[in-house]
């Protein structure tokens, strides 16, 4: 223990090899040049998080499951990081130009990759060939390399930020890691708010390379210059303004770009593309005899060649029984709203929509709105902008005869929660007594898992079910969670479960437009097909506890 007056104990010197360097000389005040870099610090680490951000959530609307790219992402980025700072130590002797360098090549690397994804989602093949492995390599290649750039960077500023003023290494640390948290915030809160609705996932990651580019070639070139050499300067500023080129000629031609990866995509027959604040919705055909079809965040919807099997299926079992008061949750393009005033005695359809614009697209759009028989200028139709879940928590008790749900597959994260243990037992509190509830739950051939698992959630909730199975689609487009299943994993089939309170009856109401698609015999050979893939024993899943994988 050292005693109060004891003097302190003498600065230890430093290790053979690493002489201490000498001060910098400043154009500015130390004060001012510290506040500088801490400015620097700040840009820097928004711009560093928001690559992160634009990683994941290409990532996720590429290949789906957002839960499994995050990991992937930020996992291999913090490893990276903790290497980046290793291998920075034998830059420190040259910290100013060593940053200046990472800084021009971080925002070359993090600026463009998401328009290097994108084209390796759209040019090697699909969902097919090369498509099942090059993105995930890909993905990993960036995240490590944005990483160990981002780890490179803390070392560096801290010997620089010592260099204009020796301090303790704990206050050092702390002012440079605040201004490093205080960034990270601002980026993060930037990417989802501003640069994501206003410039989009391409613009945007462009955008923040060249801010950040500029930040690390201001803080060299302004502050630093006196510690570097004549020759460094002219290679770091003519290294920024060749990235700054590259980013802006990337800037200027990401339209055409992304035209031409959508053509390479979704074909040459694109007639709506749009992105809204909650998905990407893509239209094509439905001119000129083309069949038509609706892709919603890269997924296949619907498609006219064989939407009518997938909406008579789910629908028409339910419609069996009372059904003046419908509920439909999901099914903005109004496709199973038109089976369901197929049926006489129906007074009201309540859709739950999320989205306004698919709603908006299903009123508008003359080949959708003929798919669908104009169903949204029949009055007894009424749209309810809102998260399915969050609607059904407002409903009264026994307000509907019917559910319909049309959701996305079940094992989408954003579609987990509309599967789950909760969801159903809300579902269950609004249907009047005998009332129906029709889900879709996935393809039952390839994902017969999520499917049985999705049965086995709706029993949980104390509902009765009846599986059954309709084949006949084809498609080379994925529907479930993973876009880069290849055409040969498509889904070819359709799953589905009626459920109600009491054991429910798979019939077709006699009094309704006949289906053209499906028969009461066909139904009950569904339901036997269904019942051979049987897997036992799989528990329901929660909202704590999401199963479907």
């Amino acid at each position: 223990m050292i005693e109060p007056h004891a003097p302190a104990p003498p600065r230890p010197a430093p290790p053979r090899g690493l002489p201490e360097p000498p001060p910098v000389r400043l154009p500015v005040r130390p004060g001012t040049g510290r506040f500088l870099v801490l400015a620097g610090v700040f840009v820097c680490a928004a711009c560093g998080l928001v690559y992160e951000l634009e990683l994941v959530a290409l990532a996720s609307y590429l290949m789906g499951d957002s839960v499994t790219q995050a990991s992937v992402v930020l996992s291999v980025m913090v490893f990276a990081m903790g290497i980046g700072s290793l291998g920075a130590k034998r830059l420190r002797r040259h910290a100013a130009i060593g940053f200046g360098a990472i800084e021009a090549t971080l925002a070359l690397v993090g600026g463009c990759s998401a328009m290097a994804l994108y084209a390796v989602f759209a040019w090697t093949g699909g969902w097919g060939g090369l498509w099942v492995a090059a993105p995930r390599c890909l993905l990993v290649a960036f995240s490590l390399a944005i990483g160990l750039l981002i780890g490179a960077e803390v070392p560096l500023l801290m010997e620089l930020i010592q260099r204009i003023r020796r301090q303790d290494a704990g206050g050092a640390v702390a002012d440079l890691f605040a201004a490093d948290y205080v960034g990270a915030l601002v980026g993060g809160l930037a990417f989802p708010f501003l640069l994501l609705p206003l410039c989009g996932q391409l613009t945007g990651a462009l955008l923040t390379g060249a801010v950040n580019v500029l930040a690390g070639g201001a803080l060299v070139l302004g502050l630093f210059r006196r510690d570097l050499t004549p020759r460094g300067r002219r290679l770091l500023l003519a290294a920024n303004l060749v990235v700054l080129g590259l980013l802006a000629a990337a800037a200027a031609g990401s339209g055409a770009f992304e035209e031409a990866a959508r053509r390479a995509v979704y074909g040459d027959d694109v007639r709506v593309a749009v992105r809204t604040g909650v998905q990407e919705i893509v239209v094509t055909g439905g001119t000129r005899g083309r069949p038509l079809d609706l892709f919603l965040d890269g997924r296949l919807r619907v498609s006219s060649q064989d939407e009518r099997r997938y909406h008579e299926a789910l629908v028409r079992p339910a419609m069996t029984g009372a059904h003046g008061r419908v509920l439909i949750l999901g099914g903005g393009d109004g496709l199973a709203a038109r089976e369901v005033l197929l049926h006489p005695g129906v007074d009201r359809v309540d859709i739950v929509e999320i989205d306004p614009a698919v709603v908006r697209l299903a009123r508008t759009d003359p080949a959708l709105t003929r798919l669908n028989g104009h169903v949204y200028d029949d009055r007894r139709v009424h749209v309810h902008t809102a998260d399915a879940f969050t609607r059904l928590r407002t409903l009264p008790a026994a307000a509907y005869d019917v559910v319909v749900e049309d959701l996305p597959d079940p094992g989408i994260t954003a579609s987990t929660k509309l599967y789950s243990r909760e969801f159903y037992d809300l579902v269950r509190r609004v249907l009047a007594p005998g009332g129906r509830l029709a889900v879709h739950a996935g393809p039952v051939a390839s994902r017969p898992d999520v499917f049985w698992t999705a049965e086995t959630t709706i029993r949980a909730a104390g509902l009765r079910t009846a599986p059954y199975q309709v084949g006949g689609r084809a498609s080379r487009f994925a529907a479930g969670p993973d876009r880069a299943t290849g055409a040969r994993r498509a889904p070819r089939d359709g799953g589905f479960v009626l459920a109600a309170r009491i054991p429910p009856h798979l019939a077709l109401d006699p009094t309704a437009v006949r289906p053209r698609t499906i028969t009461p015999a066909a139904l009950a050979a569904d339901a036997r097909a269904a019942a051979r893939t049987r897997v036992p024993g799989l528990p329901p899943s929660t909202l704590v506890h999401p199963r479907y994988a």
